[in-house]
């Protein structure tokens, strides 16, 4: 009665309304849920219970991705907790502090590691967090500021990467052609990806802020204590505990070989999934990786590296490190239970059909001949929408792009397929941004220490501002049918719309 239709997508609706309207997420989450359930059932609570608990929660925990990314966030805390206890941390941001003097300069510097990190959104989300917390508290930016840098640095990186988990994923869900090559040449048409980079230069180098940030960056500096410390707390809780002692002994290289440690093991733990050591390429290891075991893998080995290496310098003893591990794990809890809370959602509208009819809508404005230069835009719409209100971008792409391929028979001579594509994945990308039920949202804030609703609210506007330019210009896309027409043209569009955007902040602050 209500599976495959416009119904299927009310649980999502739900959960994101009440989510934004009363700013708690675990109760609308979870209000999301049962009705997802009773819908499930037609209101028959038995039935509706079971399918929320059997079906939903314990299903989504025992998926072996799943568990593989839960694995990963424990695993991640615990050496962000040891780097704090080593003082790696505080090390670096007294060295961040003599070498990145300004609040633009800590935001380039933010976004510049972002980009460097490349290689999953997940691992970047949690690495940069951790990196430029202490740099972002010194330089007064915010932690709703720092996790929009964070998110916006994490899936428009690697959806424009051509080695990554993403490219991985697109590439496995194109049938019929070369599913690297066609990632490749749909690069150039990622508008939302490089309007999102414009967005962050603009606001960093024009030093403005406009909407909810801008409120949120005025109350954190008022929030500021004397002795440089917060009168709020995280999300995490960890700020509301007795401060546990700090090693003296701390210096840089104990916050930078633990990073550099997880980045190089966590790569070679994804090409190790790929098959990179029984003789593939590293091309075809990274398309045929299974990021969450190579992730797992990789932090675990650079967990026991960190250990060691302190161990080794002297900087904590066995009992510290021993001790720093499951505090860590504690402080990655919140982020654990969103994830939890929100897979399941996921398991609800999975079971109602909500993809297939989203996806049923592509497929009938594709047969149905209607004029193709508007084809990208409207891609580009219903990819942003499912993956907001599935909170998922890999599961948007696995339904919207095998479409999109066989709306045009897999002609890779079909430059407007290479845009529609191009279209779906800056779609997916757009909503997961925006979503707050998307995993890589919910790691953003765990990775700031930001409270999750406030990063959500705050980066709405600016997520928005960067889709409404990136749907004009799919459409300029669509009938130019060249990157070289409609990414000027784009950039173009996005500095306009800034500079009239600051102009009407800065006359109402008159």
């Amino acid at each position: 009665m209500f599976a495959n239709s416009l119904w299927a997508l009310l649980p999502p609706v739900i959960a994101i309304a009440l989510a934004l309207i009363t700013k708690e997420v675990y109760s609308s989450l979870m209000i999301g849920i049962i009705a997802g359930g009773l819908l499930y059932a037609e209101f028959n609570p038995v039935v509706a219970i079971n399918h929320v608990f059997v079906d939903g929660m314990i299903a989504q925990i025992a998926d072996p991705w799943n568990v593989g990314i839960l694995i990963f966030l424990v695993v991640l805390g615990s050496v962000v907790m040891l780097m704090n206890r080593a003082g790696g941390s505080g090390a670096f941001g007294r060295w961040a502090s003599e070498h990145v003097k300004t609040p633009v300069g800590a935001q380039l510097a933010t976004i510049a590691l972002g980009v460097l990190i490349f290689i999953d959104d997940y691992f970047n989300c949690l690495t940069v967090g951790s990196v430029m917390r202490p740099v972002t508290d010194k330089n007064r930016i915010s932690r709703e500021k720092l996790a929009y840098l964070i998110d916006a640095t994490a899936a428009p990186v690697c959806i424009i990467a051509p080695i990554s988990s993403w490219a991985a994923a697109v590439t496995g869900f194109v049938d019929g052609a070369n599913g690297l090559t066609l990632f490749i040449r749909a690069i150039p048409y990622n508008l939302y990806a490089f309007l999102t980079f414009v967005m962050m230069l603009t606001l960093a180098l024009g030093k403005f802020d406009y909407g909810s940030m801008k409120k949120a960056e005025k109350e954190h500096k008022e929030a500021i204590m004397p002795d440089g410390t917060l009168r709020h707390s995280s999300i995490t809780g960890a700020e509301d505990q007795p401060n546990p002692p700090v090693s003296e002994r701390g210096r840089v290289i104990h916050l930078v070989l633990p990073i550099v440690s997880l980045i190089v093991c966590c790569v070679i733990g994804m090409i190790y999934t790929g098959g990179f050591f029984d003789g593939e390429s590293f091309v075809d290891a990274f398309a045929n990786a299974d990021a969450s075991v190579g992730l797992v893998l990789g932090s675990m080995v650079a967990l026991f590296i960190t250990i060691i290496f302190y161990l080794a310098t002297r900087v904590l003893n066995f009992e510290e490190c021993m001790n720093a591990v499951p505090e860590g794990f504690k402080s990655m809890v919140p982020a654990i239970l969103i994830l939890t809370l929100a897979w399941t959602l996921k398991g609800m509208t999975d079971s109602l059909g909500a993809a297939e009819y989203v996806a049923g809508l592509v497929e009938n404005f594709a047969e149905n001949g209607m004029i193709m230069g508007f084809l990208p835009a409207f891609v580009f719409l219903i990819g942003a929408f499912l993956a907001f209100a599935t909170g998922t971008s890999w599961g948007t792409f696995g339904l919207l792009i095998p479409i999109v391929v066989s709306a045009f028979h897999s002609d890779v001579n079909n430059e407007l397929m290479i845009i529609a594509i191009s279209a779906c994945m800056a779609g997916a990308v757009c909503g997961d941004h925006c979503s707050p039920i998307s995993d890589t949202t919910i790691m953003a804030s765990a990775g700031a220490q930001c409270e999750h609703i406030r990063h959500v609210s705050t980066q709405l506007p600016y997520a928005a501002t960067v889709a409404a330019v990136s749907f004009v210009g799919y459409i300029v896309a669509g009938f130019a049918r060249s990157w070289l027409v409609a990414l000027p043209v784009g950039i173009a569009m996005m500095l306009a719309t800034l500079l009239v955007i600051r102009q009407r902040t800065e006359a109402t602050e008159k």
